[in-house]
């Protein structure tokens, strides 16, 4: 696996989105629908931070997590009873074996052209998380995916909500900036609504 401690852009922008949503959503949206103050503020407030908070460790947990090796010692055992099947090239019909890592393939691993080596039930490379979704990060990389839909469904929610309500006078002169805000948090939240909302139909 390469090392994962520099920096990545990709990584950066989700980050800086997650922190854009969450202080728009809580700041803006419910400030300006119930107010921070209130019983409803203070429950939507608290709500949203939990399901913030847990986009923000599965998402960590999926990044730094290695998505599983292959053993430098795995080696199919075509004489064991037990299991006689083996995943086989398609065109040959020979044991898959990884020219470039110089071993051989278990079922449903492959070879990550990114992370220069083999992963075990390699689902895809993704660049957001700078890592590969494979057998031991998948779980939480799913989890992380739900809670984000939840996040963007909720946050958008609040916002068309906040918007029902007739803004006070000393927020009338400051518009554009709250306008902006809006605008922005829309632009994110639509299309990542419709991207991750994909990656959960089956």
């Amino acid at each position: 696996m390469r090392d994962r401690s520099g920096f990545s852009l990709p990584v950066t922008v989700v980050v800086l989105a997650i922190l854009y949503v969450y202080l728009s959503t809580v700041f803006i949206f419910i400030e300006r629908w119930f107010g921070l103050m209130s019983s409803p503020g203070v429950f939507n407030a608290i709500v949203f931070t939990f399901i913030a908070l847990m986009c923000v460790f599965t998402y960590s947990v999926s990044v730094f997590t290695d998505p599983g090796r292959v053993p430098a010692t795995y080696s199919p055992d075509i004489e064991d009873p037990d299991n006689p099947i083996h995943e086989i090239k398609r065109k040959g019909g020979d044991l898959r074996y990884c020219q470039k890592c110089s071993q051989y393939k278990p079922p449903r691993a492959h070879h990550c052209r990114v992370c220069k080596r083999c992963v075990l039930r390699m689902d895809h490379h993704c660049i957001w998380i700078n890592n590969c979704v494979g057998h031991a990060n998948y779980k939480v990389f799913f989890i992380f995916v739900v809670y984000a839909v939840i996040a963007c469904i909720y946050s958008l929610v609040l916002l068309v909500g906040s918007l029902t309500i007739d803004p006070p006078k000393d927020e009338l002169q400051s518009g554009d900036s709250f306008r902006t805000a809006y605008i922005i948090s829309g632009l994110l939240l639509i299309p990542l609504c419709v991207a991750l909302g994909v990656l959960l139909v089956p």
